[in-house]
This record gives C-alpha cells, structure tokens and sequence, in this order.
C-alpha cells in the first residue's frame, strides 16, 4: 500500500519574464491551476500554490538587446506586470518568487553539483557556432540564416517560424551573428549532459512512466512519440553570460541551461514561501523538505502543451537521479487556445493581454474566468472570440445564473422586506401536486450535478464541472418557472414562502459552488444571502440559509456586455492585424525577389499532387508527414503547416508540389518534395491548390 497523502503542492508553470501575461497563458495554465486549488482548499485539504517568473534563457537576453536595457530591467519591469495581473486576476498563488533570486541561485546550484558529484552527467566536447567580434558562443536563437527548406532569409538557428521547420544552426545557409552580423565560426565547447537515453531505460523510469496510464490522452500521445522514439541526451549547461553560473571546476562562463534551472524554482520558491511564512504567527511548522522529499506530499504541475515533455519527463528524471525527492502523480496539461482564427503571438502582438482586460473590463474578472473555462482547451485546442465571450456572458451568466439570483432576491424584498419566510409542507397548498413534483426534480437535478461536479473537479475536467455547476442554476430556473411564485401569492401566500425558501437554499449551494471558478461572484452572494461564511461541507445540506435571516438589498451579479465594447475590442484586433499585414518585410508582396529568367523557372518540375496520408511528426509542433500521390509516384513530404491544417483536413486536397527540389532529411525523415503555401506576414497560410478537379500529376505551367 502506498503512503497517505496528507497535503497537495501545486505547481503552475514559470512564466518567461519577458512580457505580459495574455488570456492562452491564462486558459492554458493558471486558471486551470486556481480553480483546482481553490476546490482543494475548499474541501479542507492543506495546499501549496507555487508559481514565479522564470528569468533566464535566451528569450530574456534577445528582450534585453531589442529593448536596449539589461536582462535584469527586463526581468524587473515584467515580473512585476505579471504578479499584478495575476493578482487582480484572483489567482490565488501561496508564493510567488523569481529566479533571479539568491535563494534560487544556490538551490539551482546545489541540484547541479549534486547531479555532477553523483556521476550523472556526461561530459561532451561539441562543435559549436562562436561570434569572433561579440566574442561569445551563440545560443541558436543569436544565429539567423537562410531557410534550407523555404528560402526564407531570416530564419532562426533552431526553427524558421515562416515555414515551421525545426533547425539546427549548421543547417542555415549564410548564418550570421544576430550580436554583431558577423559569419560565426564553428568552435568547440565542453557541456554536460543528461543521458536520458540511458536513464530511460532504467528500473525507476520505467515504473514512473506507469502514472502516465491515468493521465489525459494529450499527455500520454505526446510523452509516447518521444518515449517510442527513445530519448537523447541533452545538455544541461549553455555558454551565455545570463543565467545561474554552473557551479563546477572548468565551467566559467557557462549557465545552467534555463529548463534545467527552471523548474528548480519550484523548489526554491518553496523555501522562500516557507521562509516568508515563518515571520508570521501561527504558522504550519512543515518544512520545504515536508513538501518536496515526503511522500505524504501529492505533487501535480500545471502546464500548457508546450511544456508537458519537461515536466512529465526531463524534470521528473531530475529528481528521479537526484534520488530525495518526489515525483509528480499528475501533469493536467492544456493545449493552446487560438484567437479569432489565428494562433495567438505575443511577437505579432495578436493576443488579448490580461493587463489591458482588466483596464477595459473593470471589476469583471469572473466574467473571463467563467469564459475561459467554458472553452479550456483541456484536451485540443480552442478558440476565444470576442462574439462567443458575449454570448455566453449575456445568455448565461447573466440569463440564467445572475437571473435566478436577482429573481430570488427582488421577490424575498419584495414580499417580506428581506427576512427569509418559512418552509412550507407543500402537502396543505391547493397547488400540492405541481408543486412538490417539481421540488423533488428541481432537487434530484441538483444534487446530481452536485456530485457530477465534484467528481469532475476531483479528476480535473474543470469545463465539465463548471457546466455542472450552471445546470445548478438551470435547474432553479425551472424550478421558479414552474412553481410561478408571482402568480401563486395572489392564492397561496405560505406556498410561496416554501418556494423562495427553497430558491433561496439553491442560491447558497450556487454561492458556495461557484468558490473555485467565480471567487468574486461566490463573495458577494455570500454577502447578499446575508451569510457570515459558508463551507463546501454544507452543498448537500438541505438548510443553509435559516428562516428568519436578514437578506441585503438586492443588486445584480453581472451586467449585459454591449455591442460597442466587443466592437471596440474587434477594432482594436483589427488594427493590428492591418499594421502587420501592411508593414514591409522580406516577405511583403510589395517586395519582390531579384529577378529570375525563364530558364531559371523553367527548372522548376512543378506538379499537382493529392495527399492520401497526413500526420503529424513526434516531437516537432509544427510539421506535418504528408504523402502525396503524384500519379507517377508517391512521395513523403514534410511541410510546417501543423499550425494552420490539422492532419484530416488535408486528407484528398489536391496541392502544388515542388517535386524536383532535391531530397533532405528532416527529424530523421526524407522528405522528397515542397509544398507551395500563400501567406502574409500576419501567419496564415493557405494551400496553392488547382481551382478545379485534376489528375495527380498533371503538370504546373
């Protein structure tokens, strides 16, 4: 038998310091993370809520450079941005630290040399691109080049993010040096790398990777693509002068590489909240050890889709060689929501930034709460518009959950000033059978959404549970519509007091089941209901709100959303998308390429060809593994489109083939061929396909 689990930590993802927190971070991670905290604590379970701003790596550094400041001012000026939103958001973390902190440094350090003492480390001596004139060794992300695959003269050292292909950076044609525009030279360095090949196949991973068994289905797909592939060692240590020093002999001027680093900060973060807490009086004597190296701790991390490998896996294997901590039991990923059609990019500023909401839309955190979990794209992505946000505030919360309330509290203040009536045996009113019919569906309902929702909670399928808790109000709804209390008192007075006493009972098992998904709606009518405090414990009580209890004044729990704030907000997304798709660049169509001769083209074997086969490659987001017949032949092509067409969408569409471009291999896949895609700067691409049925084959001219 395994240990009890006395106490849960949680984890929510490190976000990059390095600009604003948006709505697909917050749909992909940090909600998901804060409601089910929020229902732990609720049931009375001891919790910690770890979270802070991750502050290295390149991305910082490339922030730092554009903006002309330090990576420290970049880290300073967003790490604040984002605990603000957070905190305004309602997002309840128990800490929230930093990586650039001291107290992360030595953790982060301790860990390594812990690792390197224990001999887990491989030593391996590469070759690597070096800028003579910045005199430093370029991280991929300092090297751009030309695109082997699509031309594209800006692509970087470790992707082209025009036609989606995964690089290395000896692949580019032309590499410079992003620092200086210097050609790099080829250098060798020495790092240390985790075998995770070898640790794979070890008695502990493998009986680790069982958890995967109970996991969400995009977890478990994208852990075994990797898993089957079999995994490869990767470095753990980077030659950049921004990060946490490598903490060994003959490592100056190296960092930890920042996924290593990163998830430390849990850790370290731990020890600070820890330490913050101690200052306080009545305190939980627990120390970080208690909740990292006991196995009386549950640990889960919450993540979005493009970190599940480091958190289900490299991470796991960290602690796993270390060999005194725990190991996590759930890693509840999310996959990406897109907005209004396109994948939000915070480089092309295509998003919805939590900042900028909170300024537009006051005090109206719960609405985009409730929003964002309708449409959690908990196991494929999702899409938020700013129409469906509308909708489902204006026809839900406010049509259904806000109305049943308001209804409720108009009709108490109404006919009794505010003072909760009576119950009522319905067996002495005229309208007896109606009505306790309806008492006994209106309850049976809810106590099953009830159970539903906890269940969904228990097991995180949080869109589920928030659906359950609306069918709560639906239900009320009903109830009021079939009883029809404002017709009934002109017959029946002391029937109508048992009604609005049940309408009432419903209204605090809502304000109660709304404490994880809506915490600012759940206070207020708690408030309302003229509540001192309600526990989770009292959802299936019969009585909650007892007769004779003052209620407040009646005020409503949302207000309609106009037309002209989504307009607003459309014509702001507009804007952007004019200025980008107008602002000139290598790929404007105002900017053509040096002229070619008809020769030249003519080299070209262009053809129509029909996909018969599309899937998507393990471990490369976005590149597809297309075969495509061509009538002569059929060909495997790999094409960066994964963004823009899902594998089944493309199955039997007639595309235009480049099949004379000559064959290169591509994550270990020959890909003999090129697709041709139209496209603007803005990121959509479209498929040149022939405007009428064709035979495959058939030539391009």
């Amino acid at each position: 038998m395994g240990v009890e689990k006395k106490r849960v930590l949680v984890t929510a993802a490190l976000p990059y310091a390095n600009g604003p927190v948006h709505i697909g971070h917050l749909a992909g991670c940090y909600l998901p993370a804060d409601i089910y905290v929020r229902y732990l604590k609720a049931i009375g379970k001891e919790v910690l809520f770890i979270c802070g701003s991750d502050e290295h790596g390149v991305p910082i550094t490339i922030k730092a450079k554009k903006e002309g400041i330090t990576p420290q001012q970049v880290v300073d000026k967003y790490d604040g941005i984002m605990k603000n939103a957070f905190k305004s958001f309602g997002i309840d973390f128990s800490y929230y630290g930093r990586t650039s902190s001291p107290v992360h440094h030595q953790t982060a350090q301790e860990f390594f040399r812990h690792l390197y003492e224990k001999g887990v480390f491989e030593e391996e001596v590469t070759q690597q691109y070096y800028d003579v004139e910045a005199q430093q060794f370029l991280a991929d992300r300092y090297i751009t080049g030309t695109c082997p695959r699509c031309g594209n003269p800006g692509a970087y050292g470790d992707q082209c993010e025009k036609c989606g292909t995964s690089l290395s950076p000896t692949d580019l044609i032309n590499p410079k040096s992003a620092l200086s525009g210097a050609v790099p030279i080829l250098k060798e360095t020495k790092n240390w790398f985790l075998p995770m090949g070898k640790l794979q196949s070890t008695p502990a991973f493998q009986a680790y990777i069982k958890r995967f068994e109970g996991w969400k289905s995009n977890i478990k797909g994208q852990c075994a693509s990797w898993l089957n592939e079999g995994l490869q060692s990767r470095a753990m240590t980077r030659d950049l002068d921004w990060g946490v020093p490598v903490p060994i002999e003959g490592a100056d001027g190296k960092v930890l590489y920042v996924w290593f680093d990163a998830p430390i900060g849990y850790i370290s973060a731990t020890k600070e909240a820890l330490l913050a807490s101690s200052q306080q009086p009545d305190v939980s004597s627990l120390t970080w050890q208690d909740w990292w190296q006991n196995e009386a701790t549950e640990l889960i991390h919450f993540i979005g889709k493009d970190n599940i490998v480091f958190h289900a896996i490299i991470f796991p294997m960290m602690l796993m060689t270390h060999g005194d901590y725990i190991l996590p039991s759930n890693v509840p990923a999310n996959e990406f929501l897109n907005l209004e059609g396109d994948k939000i990019s915070t480089s092309r500023n295509w998003a919805v930034w939590l900042h900028e909401y909170l300024e537009d839309f006051p005090n109206r955190e719960d609405e985009l709460r409730y929003v964002l979990t309708s449409i959690a794209p908990e196991t494929k992505d999702s899409e938020f518009t700013w129409k469906d946000y509308q909708t489902r505030i204006n026809s839900e919360l406010v049509s259904i959950f806000g109305n049943f309330v308001n209804r409720v509290l108009v009709l108490c203040d109404k006919y009794y000033e505010g003072v909760v009536p009576l119950a009522f045996d319905f067996s002495n009113s005229v309208a007896y059978e109606k009505i306790e019919a309806s008492q006994k569906i209106c309850f049976e309902q809810i106590a099953a959404n009830i159970a539903e929702m906890e269940q969904d909670l228990k097991e995180v399928k949080l869109r589920d549970a928030q659906a359950c808790f609306m069918n709560i109000a639906r239900a009320g709804n009903k109830y009021l519509a079939d009883t029809e209390p404002w017709k009934l008192v002109k017959t029946d007075e002391e029937a109508v007091k048992g009604i609005l006493f049940d309408a009432l009972q419903i209204c605090a098992k809502l304000a109660i089941a709304a404490t994880p998904f809506l915490p600012h709606t759940s206070k207020k009518l708690v408030g309302l209901l003229g509540l001192n405090q309600v526990s989770w414990q009292q959802l299936n009580a019969q009585v909650i709100i007892e007769t004779g209890s003052q209620l407040a004044k009646p005020e409503i729990l949302y207000k309609q959303v106009e037309d002209e704030e989504i307009n607003k907000q459309l014509e702001r997304l507009q804007q952007i998308k004019t200025s980008k798709t107008q602002q000139p660049s290598s790929s404007d169509l105002a900017e053509l390429k040096t002229n070619i001769t008809w020769e030249d083209f003519d080299k070209l074997d262009l053809r129509v060809g029909k996909v018969i086969e599309a899937v998507k490659v393990p471990k490369a987001d976005k590149l597809l593994n297309l075969t495509v017949d061509l009538g002569f032949d059929k060909r495997t092509i790999l094409s960066g489109i994964a963004e823009y067409y899902q594998p089944e969408e493309l199955i039997g569409k007639l595309v235009t083939v480049v099949a004379n471009l000559a064959p290169r291999k591509i994550r270990g896949i020959e890909s003999q061929g090129m697709l041709l895609m139209a496209g603007n700067d803005f990121g959509k691409l479209y498929s040149v396909s022939p405007e009428k049925e064709i035979e495959p084959g058939s030539v391009v001219k």
